[in-house]
């Protein structure tokens, strides 16, 4: 049985997941895993999913005002036992979700060009590329999408 909660930063699950998304990035991140951390901090980030299946928590995912009417999609994970199941699109069909009760209009997000899964789940999802935004303007290894919720 698989469930997702809605939680906050501090929530343990969370916590060991984003450790275990850190770890990964900084492999592939390489020399930009730094500049890439910065933006990364998980401290006040009061929108947070984690999903379960069989009481294990295998992914998570959060939310973050970006603007008025945009909120952006943070640290999305799955652990190696929950790849190929489904579990990132679930969880951000719930983020989604939770997006349109806060009143928000769409999803924006980051992920860098060497995450192909990640890519590929978002195009999956419905996310469109825009321009890179913020921070990311003129950074060669990032890609921001967007999607309307």
């Amino acid at each position: 049985m698989s469930n997702i909660i809605r939680t906050d930063f501090d929530h343990p699950d969370f916590v060991s997941l984003v450790k275990e998304l850190d770890a990964y990035l900084a492999i592939t991140d390489g020399d930009e895993h730094a500049f890439y951390s910065q933006y990364n901090k998980i401290d006040k980030i009061r929108y947070v999913v984690v999903f379960y299946e069989e009481g294990d928590p295998l992914g998570c995912g959060a939310l973050k005002p970006f603007d008025a009417k945009a909120i952006e999609v943070k640290r999305m994970f799955v652990s190696v036992a929950g790849r190929n199941k489904g579990v990132a699109s679930q969880m951000l069909i719930e983020l989604e979700n939770w997006a349109k009760e806060l009143g928000y209009e769409r999803c924006v997000l980051e992920t860098g060009k060497r995450q192909y899964e990640a890519i590929a789940l978002y195009h999956k999802n419905g996310y469109q590329v825009t321009p890179n935004y913020g921070q990311y303007i003129g950074v060669e290894n990032s890609v921001c999408f967007e999607k309307l919720v």
